[in-house]
């Protein structure tokens, strides 16, 4: 029988109970939810059930929500099972104050540097990982250029028109 992501949703509740939450599917692309805490839990069970099979990390990477107050910073695993090709993104919140979320490079190699990655943009401390450091940016920068703490432009520019760029009015 061909894995469904019906199957994988019921194995995860299964296994996990309410800890696993959030279902969603687009585009035939399960996702779910789980608490930081557990994250390498859920990942290890991807991994090792023998009918899952998630063995390959495909991505990981993060996204910031400053309005999501104590859940600002989203990491997020995209899986692949490549025998039966069908891929899952996992997704795990945690707060920009203490942004620690478990490494998965024991699991995945893939993810030690996609870790470093998500830490030089985002700020997560990938807690026990080999070597987390800036892998892009220099190590003296003091910020995370990927959070929306900053503008993403000029904002005293007057030389240059909103509406060129779509957004229908002009900067006075």
């Amino acid at each position: 029988m061909s894995l469904t992501n019906n199957k994988i949703k019921e194995k995860l509740v299964e296994k996990f109970g309410e800890s696993v939450f959030g279902f969603e599917e687009n585009y035939e692309l399960l996702t779910f939810e789980a608490p930081k805490e557990i994250n390498l839990k859920v990942l290890q069970f991807l991994y090792d059930d023998e009918e899952l099979n998630f063995q390959f990390m495909t991505d990981l990477c993060a996204a910031h929500y400053p309005d999501n107050i104590g859940k600002e910073l989203a990491v997020v695993y995209h899986l692949h099972n490549l025998k039966d090709n069908i891929r899952l993104r996992f997704k795990v919140y945690t707060s920009i104050q203490k942004p620690d979320v478990y490494t998965a490079t024991q699991l995945f190699s893939a993810a030690n540097w996609m870790e470093r990655e998500t830490y030089d943009f985002y700020g997560v401390n990938f807690v026990g990982h080999p070597n987390l450091k800036r892998i892009l940016n220099v190590d003296e920068m003091d910020y995370f250029p990927l959070r929306k703490e900053y503008p993403l432009e000029d904002q005293t520019r007057l030389d240059k028109d909103d509406e060129m760029f779509g957004r229908g009015g002009t900067i006075v």
